[in-house]
């Protein structure tokens, strides 16, 4: 699939305007997106695509590992269906988007439709999936905006940078390691407050006008690409739910390196192997 669509998207990569491609995607079709992503990169750098010239992809199904991986400026990815790991490994520009197939019966909040480790060591570009995620979101992201409706253990590890939004339940252990970057979390039930981790960030409700306004921002770009019921519910009251909302971001540097001279050197002679 990769080697097709690299062809079909030739004249975009040259700069000669945009193109969309429609898909039929299965889970023996990994790394879709990459050799694209490469050839961007190999061309233009860290530029991305010239003003004009957008590879759209559409796709439709079950996609394999690491969907949307290196997922850079100019390119918008699309998967109307579900995925399994690594969704947007490496994305450093563009767009990626998942949502259900139209025809299934269930609640996308309810449900997972992307994997683990999805957007590992995201340097930039945006993400908006409606449904679940698995473990380990967002982890070593440094500048990837990334909205999902829900997540399992480990979300945001070792996050440098960067804005996830959480749309729901996030499992334990979430911002382990996190210096970097923020979080917004949806937390209806009342029980982000025993889930994350403390040792580097701290949890307040949203005070600040400005951090308002980019919440009701990625909440309108959430509803208008995915559809997300979520996201227009808390939208059409959205007085009330900024009350659930918690601002996750890192303690101040100072504290963070009071805890960090806290950790206990390896003895010399287990430094040896001895």
């Amino acid at each position: 699939l990769n080697e097709t669509l690299l062809h079909e998207a030739s004249e975009a990569l040259q700069g000669k305007g945009s193109v969309t491609l429609e898909h039929k995607i299965q889970n023996t079709d990994r790394s879709v997106g990459a050799s694209i992503a490469g050839a961007i990169g190999k061309k233009y750098l860290d530029e991305g695509l010239p003003p004009g010239s957008e590879i759209q992809l559409n796709f439709k199904g079950e996609a394999g590992q690491s969907f949307g991986v290196w997922t850079t400026k100019g390119m918008r990815l699309r998967l109307e269906g579900e995925s399994n790991d690594y969704v947007g490994k490496g994305m450093s520009g563009g767009e990626i988007i998942v949502v259900p197939q139209k025809e299934v019966k269930f609640k996308p909040e309810e449900n997972v439709i992307v994997g683990n480790t999805c957007f590992y060591g995201s340097t930039g570009g945006r993400a908006f999936i409606r449904g679940l995620a698995g473990e380990r979101f967002g982890v070593r992201n440094s500048g990837g905006t990334l909205v999902v409706e829900g997540l399992g253990d480990h979300g945001c590890e070792y996050m440098t940078g960067g804005t996830v939004l959480v749309l729901g339940p996030t499992g334990r252990n979430f911002g382990a390691g996190m210096t970097g970057g923020e979080a917004f979390v949806l937390d209806e039930k009342r029980l982000f407050d025993r889930q994350y981790n403390p040792e580097l960030i701290e949890i307040e409700n949203i005070q600040d006008k400005a951090a308002l306004e980019k919440l009701a921002e990625l909440l309108k770009r959430h509803l208008e690409v995915t559809g997300s019921t979520v996201a227009g519910k808390i939208l059409k009251n959205f007085g009330e739910y900024q009350k659930l909302f918690w601002h996750v971001k890192p303690k101040k540097q100072e504290a963070n390196q009071e805890n960090a001279a806290k950790v206990i050197p390896l003895k010399k002679e287990n430094a040896q192997g001895n």
